[in-house]
C-alpha cells in the first residue's frame, strides 16, 4: 500500500476535514482547542509538550513519557497554562474504582498497610515482536501496529513495564492518593529484547507495602487484574477483569458490591468523554497528569532497580503513616462525573 493510499484511508473512512502528515500541520489548524496524543511512547513527550505550549488541552495515552522528569515537566506546564492534561486510563472511570477510592479516603479501611496487585494480559507476542496482532485479534483493527511499535525499546520504552504496569502503577495512586517512595524490581526477558515478567516491591510514602506482579504471557481466557488492599480496619478486594468488588471488615462483615456489566469493565471511551467534559467545565478531570507522573516514577525506578539490583529511593517515607500527603496532588483528584 502506498503512502498516498494510506493517508487517504482516514479521509474516506472518517470524513477527515484536515488530513495531516505531521504534528506541526495538526497544531497549525485554526480553531483547534485540544488534541489526543495516541502515538508511540517515544514521541509522547515532544508531541504533548508542543500541544501544551500552544495552549491546547491534551489527552495522553499511557505510558505518559519515557522518564519521570519528562512527565513532571508536562504536569507543570499544563498547570502553568491552566490546561487539561488527561491520562487515557479507563480503569479510573469504573463504578468500582471510584467507589474504592471513596472508601479508602473516607477511612473505611483504616490505615492502608499493604496492597497486592496481579495484572496479566496476553500481549507477550507484541512485546517479543513475534506477532503484531493486538490482544483481541484483527477482526476490528483499523491499522495493524508496525513491527517495532511494541518490541523496540527505543520506540516503546520497554516491554511489560511500560505497556501494562503503567496501568497498575497509576491505579495505585488513583486509589490511595499516595506516591511511591521506594521501588525494588526484578525483570525476566525470557529471550526477548523486552521484559516479559515483572515483579516489583513498592513502598508508598506512608510506609505501606505493595507487591506488584505482571506479565503478558498468559492465555486470553485467564487474564487477571487482582487488587487486594489491606487496611487496619478492613480489606478491599477488586477483580477488575471480572468486574467484582468485596469489602470485608475485621468483624467479618462482608459487602459484595453490584458486579459491573460487561461494557463497564473496561470503559475505553470514558477518558475521551471525560476529556471533553473537563474542557467544557462540566466535569472534573478524572485521570489527571499527576497519576501518569506517579506511574512514571515507579516505572523509572523499577527499570533502574532491575539493572542495578538495588532498592531505588524516590522520596522519603513519611514518619506519620496513614495520612494523605499534602505533597501529593493526585490525592485530591475529584471523583469524575460519569456520563450515562
Amino acid at each position: 500500500m502506498t503512502g498516498v493510499q494510506t493517508c487517504a484511508l482516514p479521509i474516506c473512512d472518517f470524513g477527515a476535514k484536515h488530513p495531516c502528515t505531521g504534528v506541526e500541520e495538526i497544531l497549525a489548524i485554526k480553531g483547534l482547542d485540544a488534541v489526543v496524543v495516541a502515538s508511540t511512547p517515544n514521541v509522547h513527550f515532544t508531541q504533548a509538550k508542543a500541544a501544551l505550549e500552544r495552549g491546547l488541552h491534551v489527552l495522553l495515552e499511557k505510558p505518559m513519557t519515557f522518564t519521570a522528569g519528562e512527565a513532571r515537566e508536562l504536569v507543570e506546564l499544563a498547570a502553568k497554562k491552566k490546561l487539561q492534561l488527561v491520562m487515557s486510563c479507563p480503569w479510573h472511570f469504573t463504578r468500582h474504582g471510584i467507589e474504592a477510592r471513596r472508601l479508602i479516603h473516607s477511612g473505611a479501611l483504616g490505615e492502608i498497610k499493604m496492597i497486592s496487585m496481579l495484572m496479566t494480559n496476553p500481549i507477550d507476542k507484541l512485546l517479543r515482536g513475534i506477532n503484531t496482532s493486538p490482544t483481541h485479534g484483527m477482526e476490528k483493527v483499523y491499522v495493524e501496529p508496525r513491527q517495532g511499535s511494541y518490541n523496540d525499546p527505543a520506540i516503546a520504552g520497554g516491554g511489560q513495564i511500560y505497556c501494562q504496569v503503567s496501568h497498575a502503577a497509576a491505579y495505585l495512586t488513583f486509589l490511595t492518593g499516595l506516591r511511591p517512595a521506594e521501588v525494588f524490581a526484578r525483570f525476566d526477558r525470557d529471550g526477548s529484547p523486552n521484559d516479559i515478567y515483572n515483579a516489583l516491591t513498592v513502598t508508598l510514602e506512608n510506609g505501606a507495602l505493595v507487591s506488584l506482579a505482571s506479565t503478558g504471557a498468559t492465555p486470553l481466557a485467564e487474564r487477571n487484574y487482582e487488587v487486594r488492599i489491606f487496611g487496619s480496619k478492613a480489606i478491599l478486594q477488586l477483580e477488575l477483569w471480572r468486574g467484582t468488588m468485596t469489602l470485608i471488615d475485621f468483624a467479618d462483615k462482608r459487602i459484595e458490591f453490584k458486579p459491573l456489566a460487561e461494557k463497564e469493565i473496561y470503559p475505553s471511551q470514558s477518558p475521551a468523554l471525560n476529556f471533553i467534559d473537563a474542557i467544557l467545565g462540566n466535569a472534573a478531570n478524572g485521570s489527571p497528569g499527576d497519576l501518569g507522573l506517579a506511574s512514571m516514577e515507579i516505572i523509572e525506578a523499577a527499570c533502574e532497580s532491575a539493572q542495578t539490583g538495588r532498592n531505588e529511593k524516590i522520596r522519603a517515607v513519611r514518619a506519620e503513616a496513614g495520612k494523605t500527603s499534602e505533597k501529593s496532588p493526585s490525592s485530591k483528584v475529584p471523583v469524575p462525573t460519569r456520563r450515562a
